[in-house]
Parts: C-alpha cells; sequence; structure tokens
C-alpha cells in the first residue's frame, strides 16, 4: 500500500514546472478588462481632437 506521508517527503518539484511558473507570473499581461478600459481612452482621445459637426456653422 502507499504510504502517503512518506511519498509527501520525498516529492521535490520539477524545474520545468518552476520554470514556467516564473515566466508565467513575471509576465504582466493585460486581462479583458484592461484592454477595454485602453480603447475606450484611444476612442475618447479621438473624438476628443476631432472637430464637431456644428463647429462653424
Amino acid at each position: 500500500m502507499i504510504n502517503f506521508e512518506e511519498e509527501l517527503k520525498k516529492f521535490r518539484p520539477s524545474l520545468e514546472v518552476e520554470d514556467a511558473e516564473s515566466i508565467i507570473t513575471g509576465q504582466d499581461l493585460d486581462d479583458m478588462s484592461d484592454v477595454l478600459v485602453d480603447l475606450i481612452k484611444e476612442t475618447r482621445e479621438i473624438q476628443d481632437k476631432r472637430p464637431s459637426d456644428h463647429e462653424g456653422r
């Protein structure tokens, strides 16, 4: 029968897993809400730079 306590004591994480974890957590990734907020800001900036239709009339 497997002695889980002994097996847990012997456990050592794989180096590839540790490397992948540090790479993944080290990335500054935007989630969808960040992307949407940036798009809204850019759209507002573009609209603010455009002359309005009723100017100069």
